[in-house]
Formats: C-alpha cells, sequence, structure tokens
C-alpha cells in the first residue's frame, strides 16, 4: 500500500506529488487525463516550472512516485488522499467545485476503510462540509474518515522552493488524530504550523492573496497620481519599503497583475460576500483597478507618442510572470488587443509560452527569437520581466530597431543605461532616475 494519493496531477497537485516524494513518502498520483499521464511516465511536464521535470525524472527513476488513471483502485490502495484539483471561477466570481464533487464521489464509492481526505484545492468557507455529505451520499456502507483543510501557498516558478521550504504550514482540522497523521507527513520540514478550524485554514488561504492583490492596486493606483505630479512611483515605493510594517514586496508598479490565484481569490471572496449581504469596498477597487490598469498605462504611453496607428511594436513577454508559461489572466493578453485596435503591427516574443491562435491576426506575429521580435520596430513595450530581457545586452540588440522607444510596464529596467544607449524610455509613472541609498 503506497503512503499518499494524490487527485489531480495539474501544478498543484504535482508540486505536491514531487515534495513529498522528496521528503521519503510514497506517492500515486491519479489524473483522468490520459495525455497528461503519458507525460509524466515518461518524465516530462505538462507546464513549465524550474527543476520539476529533473526531481520527477528521479522519483520515477527510484520508484517513489508513480501515475494511476484509475480513481477507484487508487482510493482503496491509500488511507491518505490529497484532492489537488482545479477550482476554478465561474462567470459570477464564484468557485467551480464540480472536479471536487467528482472526486468526493469517486472516493465515497471506493471507501472501505478508513480514509483521511487533504484538501489542498482552494475551495470557499464552507466547502470541507459539502465535501463530506458527497462522501457519504455515496458510500455503499457507513465507514468512518476525516476531512483536513491545507492550502497551498505555492508561487509559480518557484513551486519547489516554496513547497520544500515553506514559510508556514496551515492546517485547518477538527480531529486531533487526525492533524497528527499530516504532521507526521510534514515531520521533516521546518516552519511555523498554524493548526485551526477548517474555515479559518480556508479563509488564511484567500486572505493572503487578496491582501498582496490590494498591494499591488494599491502602488498602480497611487502611481496614476504620481504621474501628474512628476513623481517617480519608484522613489516612493523604495521609500515605503524600508518600513518594516509595509515591506517592498509586492510595491512595484507595472501593467497588473494576473495569474490562476490573484484574480480568481479576489472574485471569490467578492462572491461570498456577496452571498453574506456585505460589501468588501476595498477588494471591489483592488479588482477595478486591475482590470484598468493595462488600459490606462497605454493611454498615458500614447501620449508620449500621439498615436500607436501604423507603429511596429515589439511586445515582449506574455507570460503573467517570469519562468512560467501561464498565461491565464496575463496583462499582455490584454494589452496585446488594444495595441491591435489601435492599428498597430505588433511583433511578440516570449521565452516559453505560445500566444493563444485567436490572437494571431494580419497585425500580430510571434516570433522564436528575440532578435526577430525586434527587428524592424519602432518601439519596445515590456510586458513580463523576465530575465533575457532585463539582462539583454541593449547595446547590440538596438541595432535591430528602427526605433528607439522602450515602454517598460514593468519598472524593470535599467532606465539610465538604455538611456545612456540612445533609448527614449517610460515606465509606469517612473520616468526620473532610480533613488540612491547613501548609507
Amino acid at each position: 500500500m503506497s503512503d499518499i494519493l494524490i487527485m489531480g496531477m495539474g501544478y498543484v497537485g504535482l508540486t505536491t506529488a514531487i515534495t513529498f516524494a522528496e521528503l521519503g513518502w510514497t506517492v500515486t498520483g491519479f489524473d483522468p487525463d490520459m495525455m497528461k499521464l503519458n507525460l509524466l511516465r515518461s518524465g516530462d511536464l505538462p507546464f513549465y516550472e524550474h527543476g520539476m521535470k529533473q526531481l520527477l525524472t528521479k522519483q520515477i527513476a527510484e520508484g517513489s512516485i508513480r501515475f494511476t488513471e484509475q480513481p477507484l483502485q487508487a482510493i482503496q490502495d491509500h488511507s491518505v488522499i490529497f484532492l489537488c484539483v482545479g477550482t476554478p471561477s465561474n462567470s459570477d466570481g464564484s468557485a467551480n467545485l464540480s472536479y471536487v464533487q467528482q472526486a468526493a464521489l469517486w472516493i465515497g464509492q471506493a471507501m472501505d476503510a478508513y480514509k483521511l481526505v487533504v484538501v489542498k484545492s482552494t475551495v470557499p468557507v464552507g466547502t470541507n462540509e459539502n465535501i463530506r455529505k458527497w462522501i457519504v451520499m455515496n458510500q455503499a456502507t457507513p465507514v468512518n474518515f476525516d476531512i483536513i483543510m491545507n492550502p497551498e501557498f505555492l508561487r509559480e516558478g518557484s513551486a519547489l522552493a516554496d513547497a520544500m521550504n515553506p514559510d508556514r504550514i496551515v492546517i485547518g482540522s477538527d480531529e486531533e488524530a487526525a492533524t497528527a497523521t499530516l504532521l507526521k507527513l510534514y515531520a521533516k520540514l521546518s516552519c511555523p504550523v498554524i493548526v485551526t478550524t477548517p474555515q479559518a485554514a480556508i479563509m488564511i488561504k484567500y486572505a493572503s492573496n487578496a491582501f498582496l492583490a490590494t498591494k499591488i492596486s494599491f502602488i498602480n493606483e497611487l502611481a496614476r497620481l504620481c504621474e501628474p505630479l512628476d513623481v517617480s512611483i519608484v522613489d516612493v515605493a523604495q521609500g515605503m519599503g524600508y518600513d518594516p510594517r509595509i515591506g517592498n514586496s509586492f510595491l512595484k508598479a507595472g501593467i497588473g497583475y494576473g495569474g490562476s490565484c490573484f484574480p480568481k481569490d479576489v472574485d471569490a471572496l467578492l462572491y461570498a460576500a456577496d452571498r453574506n449581504g456585505l460589501t468588501l469596498s476595498i477588494m471591489e477597487q483592488v479588482a477595478k483597478i486591475n482590470r484598468s490598469q493595462v488600459v490606462h498605462v497605454l493611454s498615458q504611453w500614447e501620449q508620449r507618442v500621439s498615436s500607436f496607428a501604423a507603429m511596429t511594436v515589439a511586445v515582449l513577454g506574455i507570460t503573467f510572470k517570469p519562468n512560467t508559461d501561464d498565461l491565464r489572466e496575463a496583462p499582455a493578453l490584454t494589452l496585446i488587443p488594444a495595441l491591435s485596435a489601435k492599428q498597430a503591427i505588433i511583433r511578440v516574443h516570449d521565452p516559453l509560452a505560445k500566444l493563444p491562435a485567436n490572437l494571431l491576426t494580419d497585425q500580430v506575429s510571434q516570433y522564436e527569437s528575440l532578435e526577430g521580435a525586434l527587428t524592424g520596430a519602432d518601439a519596445v513595450i515590456l510586458c513580463t520581466e523576465w530575465s533575457d530581457y532585463v539582462k539583454a545586452d541593449w547595446s547590440k540588440l538596438k541595432a535591430s530597431l528602427n526605433g528607439r522607444l522602450f515602454f517598460d510596464g514593468r519598472n524593470a529596467m535599467d532606465r539610465q543605461l538604455l538611456i545612456r544607449l540612445g533609448f527614449e524610455y517610460y515606465g509606469v509613472s517612473h520616468n526620473g532616475e532610480y533613488p540612491s541609498v547613501t548609507r
């Protein structure tokens, strides 16, 4: 009997599986997608995450991880089951729990002995009781089980490092014995462990992501004021960040946040508030600012050039952040159609990701090489701060360009260097020198 079953081999599930295998446990990964399982069995990945492929190949060779498409047999063979299935947003902002419900159905059908069900999927408060109901409804005969909420706090691009060196582990449980079992699984990790109620554990996850999203929207809204006042938001953010009560993380102004977590979790909180007759006015503004940030920044830049019409623009980076191939809610996917509507000719490059086919038009093309995308461009727009761009040799790359306009959507570039090289640089409310620290 293997130690742990992970249901769902998406980003969270595979990271969780590889982490537990590295901690010395034997892991089985379940997913109904045979194409995905065939990739995993061959040591390949359905997505990009730094360092994960090497660990997966090692663990397959060692026999510490295997994969199955048979849910009922896998459930019978394991006493600890992690739910890591997707919970995408519905159109009203609520979490779609159909995959969670299906997993619970299988658990109920297959359960012939005690099971500990650990929920890592991001789910609304109260979902633990729904899962319990769904399992009981599908049991042939009553069998005891426990449900623990154990939210994940992974960052795409550094998921393995986060999983192996977590800043905290949160356990939502009402049963001491079940909690002890989960603590045993995590015993080799050294970090604070918060044991609380299932409801509070879920809210910690939502609140954490919502707060980080709030910091981003706060600095982006403040940047809108700094622009007409001729104040550099970079200076302001740095000065704020030295206050330990504030910190400097997530205070870089830009074209907005994206990804699978921040937009979804903010919307889920807004939906929960509405269902409970409440208004989360701060969260509403966080979402509103982020939705409008790309259009706002693009309009500010357009004032510098009069019009983007007939201008050839190299758009660098289409993923929502560096070191991932994830395009979900990526600001670039809003910026590219907006540029197209302004009649610009767009040449796209990204080190990993491919532009969705519906965005490839007579005006929009993607290039394999950075040099190809830059060739003949009148302007450059940095959408994702890949090191490929930040650390590139722009003294050589500028020869490919037709113009010298550089729009930095992440305030990530060395402005002074680009100006010395002859570029006309515009950031997000930052066109001055970076602040200096004398001591």
